[in-house]
């Protein structure tokens, strides 16, 4: 049997990215939390955390992560039931989503379910290129990710699609633009990009997709926050990839324009989480599609095979 104070020890390291940081989160000793950890590897008889500068779990750790989430959400479910669902209970699930879809359809879509069975949420915020790490780490119970092939011990569902336009203010954009009023690449490239992040690849993605530019070098802004994000494109600082759903949605805000009319950058969005899922994952998952299918695009119909 595992013993759930040396899994509370190993969370808490990987959580908190250190045994000093785990230590002063469970009010143990620094001594205490190594030998739990310690205690642990021997058990089982391999190593469990990278240590270095930054500590992180091997990928048994990983695991056994994964393990120790499931049985404590499946635990709180059991307490919830005995209980006979009585409120006073609540459960917390971790979860990994990209900033735009966090805000524009996840939270209006899951409120009613956090509201009516007394779920906390534990978000990530990560690039939907990277949010299924949050899973694989065994850190979150389910993500909203760009990865279309499901994970070991996952299930990756399919929940649509958000589209991407490139705005900015007019004034920015005309300045994009020829003297014959065509957009020019060349032009577009000396102005800056307002980027969310470091990972952010839509920029990219947009100027192979339109223009067949790859690796383009261009000058850039980084405002990893939503409302700082339009902010800057608001005021002229560049152009940026902003999703259409949040384009509908400003009222009295300074207007912006697409940089290339009719173009856009789609990313198809899938829900990966365990494949066993206790129940309040379970009623989370449901919730995610059924938004999901509210606000998204629909997923294009795969390409059909040729007969042989």
């Amino acid at each position: 049997m595992l013993d759930p104070r040396q899994l509370e020890a190993l969370a808490a390291v990987v959580e908190h990215g250190g045994f000093g940081p785990a230590a002063r989160a469970l009010s143990l000793t620094l001594a205490a939390v190594s030998l739990r950890i310690k205690s642990l590897e021997t058990a089982l008889g391999q190593r469990l955390l990278v240590r270095g500068k930054a500590v992180r779990a091997t990928p048994a750790g990983q695991a056994l992560l994964a393990h120790a989430k499931q049985v404590q959400s499946m635990e709180a479910d059991l307490l919830q039931g005995l209980a006979g669902g009585a409120d006073g209970h609540w459960q917390s699930l971790a979860v990994a989503i990209n900033a735009d879809s966090v805000a524009s359809w996840f939270l209006p879509g899951v409120a009613p379910l956090l509201a009516r069975h007394r779920l906390l949420l534990d978000i990530t915020i990560d690039d939907q290129d990277h949010t299924h790490d949050a899973l694989k780490s065994g850190a979150v119970t389910g993500c909203v990710t760009t990865l279309a092939t499901a994970m070991r011990g996952c299930v990756a569902e399919p929940l649509g699609v958000m589209r991407y336009r490139c705005v900015a203010t007019e004034a920015v954009a005309q300045r994009c633009r020829s003297a014959s009023g065509r957009v020019s690449p060349h032009r577009l490239l000396e102005l800056p990009a307002v980027i969310f992040n470091r990972k952010d690849a839509l920029q990219d993605a947009f100027l192979a997709q339109h223009f067949g530019l790859q690796q383009a070098h261009y000058p850039r802004h980084f405002a990893p926050a939503i409302d700082a994000f339009e902010a800057a494109i608001e005021l002229g600082l560049g152009w940026g990839m902003v999703p259409e759903q949040q384009l509908m949605r400003r009222p009295g805000r300074p207007a912006l324009v697409e940089v290339l009319p009719g173009a856009a950058v789609d990313v198809a969005l899938y829900w990966q989480h365990w494949a066993r899922e206790p129940l309040s994952a379970q009623r989370l998952t449901a919730a995610v599609k059924a938004a999901a299918q509210g606000h998204l695009a629909p997923m294009p119909d795969p390409a059909p095979t040729a007969d042989r």
